[in-house]
């Protein structure tokens, strides 16, 4: 992933304060024999305290396919993105261009948590990994525990595998216009309020919000 300056993370505070409110994205595990990578759609839950960069846990179906390229090649990628949104050429013309000459192009913030995975098959690990990610997703509660060998979910532990990503590195890209003038940046904030598709609120908060942080010097 290519990081411009102006689109990088102010600091490590900026990506986990993103990152602490997503909870799904794509695994990528590389290929056997030259194979293409797996890419596996998957919910997980981050843990920022173990390690210097936390972990995130998932489970994934026994029968999933990937299992052996995991196995060969723990070294993986997850994949996070969102507030993303298409931004019109004429909404980013500089002030001294004519509107036809601005150039089309995308906003999102993206973070990739680079990783080494564990794979868990015990059954008590996996209960463990389990009830982590419940309190994760369900807080209030509302599902019976998870106890290998007892009711109900006992008996559809050996149908899953838990992963332990320990994360090892992360890139995180925050591209919100950060190398245009404040003008053009205000003026995209204003008309992503005006088009209000469906994603454009969160493109807007974040790019307003890296504006009220200062942002990225243009040129820079």
């Amino acid at each position: 992933m290519l990081i411009h300056p102006w689109d990088a993370a102010a600091d490590e505070a900026e990506w986990r304060a993103w990152l602490a409110g997503r909870d799904f994205g794509q695994l990528a595990v590389n290929g056997l024999d030259g194979e293409p990578p797996f890419v596996q759609p998957v919910h997980f839950a981050y843990d920022p305290a173990p390690g210097a960069r936390g972990e995130a846990l998932l489970h994934l179906a026994r029968p999933n396919p990937l299992w052996a390229a995991l196995e060969a090649s723990p070294r993986v990628t997850l994949s996070i993105v969102d507030d993303y949104a298409f931004v019109p050429g004429p909404w980013h013309a500089l002030p001294d261009q004519p509107t036809e000459h601005g150039t089309p192009t995308s906003y999102y913030a993206a973070v990739q948590l680079l990783a080494v995975a564990h794979v868990l098959d015990d059954p008590q690990e996996k209960a463990e990994l389990l009830r982590r990610q419940l309190g994760h997703f369900q807080p209030d509660g509302g599902t019976a525990p998870v106890l290998p060998g007892e009711a109900p979910f006992g008996r559809m532990l050996p149908g899953i595998r838990g992963v332990r990503l320990e994360v090892t590195d992360v890139r995180a890209k925050f591209k919100f216009g950060g190398n245009k003038p404040e003008e053009v940046q205000h003026r995209v904030t204003g008309l992503l309020a005006e088009r209000a598709a469906p994603r454009d609120a969160g493109a807007r908060a974040q790019q307003l919000r890296r504006l009220g942080a200062g942002g990225r010097p243009a040129g820079a």
